[in-house]
Parts: C-alpha cells; sequence; structure tokens
C-alpha cells in the first residue's frame, strides 16, 4: 500500500468551510456565524452528516451585498 497524501487545498478555493475556517476566511466571529447560520431560511448552510458546513460563495455573495452602520 502506498502513503496516502493529505492535499492541501488554499481556503479561498474551498466550496465548503468550518465555521472556524469561515470565521478566518471572513473576520466574523465564530459565536456570530453560529448564530447567523441557525436562520432556518439560510441556504449558506450545508450539513454533512451532523457537521455544519458554510458555502463560502454564497458567504462571499451576503458579504457583497450586507453593510453596517
Amino acid at each position: 500500500m502506498g502513503v496516502r497524501r493529505k492535499r492541501e487545498v488554499p481556503i479561498w478555493e474551498r466550496s465548503l468551510l468550518t465555521i472556524e475556517e469561515a470565521a478566518d476566511y471572513s473576520g466574523i466571529g465564530i459565536n456570530r456565524l453560529r448564530t447567523f447560520t441557525q436562520t432556518p431560511e439560510n441556504d449558506i448552510v450545508f450539513y454533512v452528516g451532523a457537521k455544519k458546513m458554510i458555502k463560502r460563495k454564497k458567504l462571499d455573495d451576503y458579504l457583497d451585498r450586507a453593510y453596517s452602520m
């Protein structure tokens, strides 16, 4: 059997991000992202089993549209 190598894909090229990766990527806090992803009408969340993943492109789209005062 050969040695299995883990392939590192840059975070900006990944389709799905963990909450922690999404926080690093966006600069939004983990707690804020958890609260944001609990909204049922959000289509930004994708579940892999019980693991909550964030769709990076949807997050980018949301951040492009969002603003704060």
